[in-house]
């Protein structure tokens, strides 16, 4: 009976862990904050992104609805420009690497921006994801209006781990769960289902410790 107790507690903490190596990257601040960016005239891009390692397998990018204008729930499309839909996204992830228009020029967030407004006509903002030429890796961006080639961008983060050839072939391998568009609210939350089985796992647990002692 006690191994059984040791069997059912263990398993009871071993619930409270979350999934190995998975990570949340939370944007939840204005992305042109100290700036005059929204009233210059024409397009202006914005770095200062943060630096990660993102596994596409595990981890989420997570950003505020409220802070960046952008509806929920995420409608995602990966795709090459020619293919996107004309409206109905808010996160593009672009599998054009090239600067077709001027070889010359590495391919950075504004031809990306250009690509993907070329081809979508509803009007919104949204982020897309690109595979920078120069730096040789993809960045995360925000866009005040994807539809627009005066849109004013946003870095937000550049994935460290995604570089070269394996990183543009990781490209179409993200998914819309690599994303979560959150709404802030006054409310104070619900507990999540993680909590709800933590809790009961850790009921079960005491329940079978006390029946044992009384047994023993």
């Amino acid at each position: 009976m006690r191994q059984l107790t040791v069997y059912c507690i263990g398993a009871a903490l071993l619930a409270m862990c979350p999934a190995a190596h998975a990570r949340t990257f939370t944007f939840d601040t204005p992305p042109f904050a100290g700036t005059n960016v929204l009233n210059t005239p024409g397009r202006q891009l914005v770095g200062g992104e943060d630096f990660v390692s993102f596994s596409i397998t595990n981890d989420i990018f997570s950003m505020d609805s409220t802070v960046f204008g952008v509806g929920t729930p995420v409608r995602f499309v990966d795709s090459t420009a020619a293919n996107l839909p004309p409206g109905g996204v808010n996160v593009v992830v672009l599998q054009d690497f090239d600067n077709d228009a001027n070889p010359l020029t590495p391919f950075g967030a504004g031809n990306a921006a250009d690509l993907i407004a070329g081809r979508i006509t509803e009007h919104g903002a949204g982020f897309f994801i690109y595979f920078n030429q120069a730096l040789n890796l993809p960045r995360l961006v925000f866009s005040t209006d994807l539809s627009s080639s005066d849109s004013d961008l946003k870095v937000l983060a550049r994935m460290l781990n995604l570089t070269g050839p394996e990183g543009q072939n990781a490209i179409p391998t993200f998914t819309a769960a690599n994303f979560a568009i959150t709404e802030t609210t006054s409310t104070a939350p619900e507990p999540s289902g993680f909590l709800m089985m933590t809790g009961a796992g850790l009921i079960g647990a005491c329940y079978i410790l006390r029946r044992a002692r009384g047994l023993a």
